[in-house]
């Protein structure tokens, strides 16, 4: 049957639409809607692989690939990623205290400045992850820094700047995929500028880019919003790779009662000083019109976000108390809160540096859930092409005829030329 649509029978904002973009990218209204069509058929048929793959046959640790960990902090990616079967061939954290619990639990000390590593001499590598720093855009970074005159975002010329030696590493290495993490305000930052400038430098160097922000409250016991950006090479993947952010875990309901100690030490109760002061503070603040205030956790519940001024004084989240006051969680509870596990990954150094490493760490399950939905990525690659070769020498196998995994179908390695 012969269509009778034409562009003049489309809708008035489509049309605006056509002619905006084709005056924009310079090109003709019939070249344009046809790659629309292409780019919209690849769409609707390429999650199909992914849809495909039954629980049971999706990757969870069968496909080795290799990755580098900027930022690194303590090291919460590398935990999830070497899980799913990932290596990590590259490691940088400047924090000298997050650098010796880094070395205590991965037996390597990573290298101190990413802005003196040359690209060019970073291994190969198919997935890069960085949580780059993320005081310059946080509410309470921004915040801190406008009372006291200091420049914030990417007028931060240390913290903020530190994206663009992040972008460079991407443009020198090409790496399949990225993924990185941040605070939920880096999105609204600067009434959304710093975001698109993000977006816009990674989209110039043709990577497709996915972002939500995801409370960790289905993983751990904590509100915990932060934005997860996964960026897949669009010359590698094309323009609408099957990747979909994952949902909370099924069947677990996860409470603050599951990570707290049951004999903790008294040293971490509040004095009653120092609760009579928080007490007058939120009372002065709610009078105001306010939010501040601290927070009693409900041991059946969801807590509040365990930041990196935890030190301080605990206030946002406080454990009551029948003898006295509410005391601090322990840093080993904070371990358990961010989904670590102490008798695991042991605390090698001052509860005031542990309650700033578990504060600006991310959450493994989390990443891991994340680290899975890439992973059938990469296998929807590998059986499209058919052939066990991500790109040039990259997620291959290292030793012929190893196998990868199952998708679907086996997956088996071949040499890559």
């Amino acid at each position: 049957m012969k269509s009778r649509l034409t562009i003049k029978n489309l809708p008035v904002d489509l049309r605006n639409w056509l002619d905006r973009e084709c005056r924009k990218k310079k090109i003709g209204i019939d070249e344009f809607v046809i790659a629309v069509l292409r780019r919209a058929r690849q769409a609707l048929e390429m999650p199909l692989f992914a849809d495909n793959l039954k629980r049971q046959d999706q990757i969870a640790g069968g496909m080795p690939f290799k990755f580098i960990d900027l930022f690194a902090g303590i090291g919460g990616f590398r935990i999830a990623l070497e899980e799913l079967g990932g290596r990590c061939v590259l490691s940088c954290e400047k924090d000298v205290f997050a650098r010796q619990t880094y070395k205590a639990w991965f037996g390597e000390l990573p290298h101190r400045d990413i802005r003196e590593i040359d690209p060019g001499s970073i291994p190969d590598h198919d997935l890069l992850v960085a949580g780059f720093p993320c005081q310059p855009f946080s509410i309470a970074g921004v915040s801190k820094r406008t009372s006291l005159g200091q420049p914030h975002g990417f007028n931060d010329r240390v913290l903020g700047n530190l994206f663009f030696y992040l972008a460079d590493i991407i443009r020198v290495k090409r790496p399949p995929v990225l993924l990185l993490e941040n605070v939920r305000n880096l999105k609204f930052h600067d009434n959304g500028h710093t975001w698109q400038t993000i977006r816009d430098t990674i989209e110039a160097l043709e990577y497709v880019v996915f972002a939500r922000v995801i409370d960790a409250c289905g993983w751990v016991p904590q509100h915990r919003e932060r934005i997860y950006i996964v960026c897949f090479d669009r010359n590698v993947f094309g323009s609408a790779p099957p990747f979909v952010f994952p949902s909370p875990p099924e069947g677990r309901c996860h409470k603050v009662s599951d990570i707290l100690e049951p004999n903790p030490d008294p040293k971490y109760m509040l004095s009653e000083q120092l609760w009579n002061t928080l007490q007058r503070h939120a009372q002065s603040h709610k009078s105001k019109g306010h939010g501040f205030g601290y927070g009693i956790a409900d041991p059946e519940g969801i807590s509040r976000t365990l930041s990196a001024r935890y030190y301080k004084d605990g206030s946002e989240i406080l454990i009551r108390s029948d003898t006295g006051p509410p005391r601090k969680l322990t840093p080993a509870e904070c371990s358990r809160l961010m989904g670590f596990d102490p008798a695991k990954f042991r605390i090698v150094v001052s509860d005031t540096q542990a309650y700033r490493q578990f504060g600006n760490a991310v959450v493994p399950g989390l990443i891991k859930a994340i680290g899975r939905q890439i992973q059938n990525v990469l296998a929807w690659y590998l059986i499209q092409n058919g052939n066990g070769c991500l790109v040039k020498g990259r997620l291959r196998n290292e030793s012929r005829g190893h196998e990868l995994g199952k998708a679907g179908t086996e997956l088996k390695s071949r040499s890559c030329s």
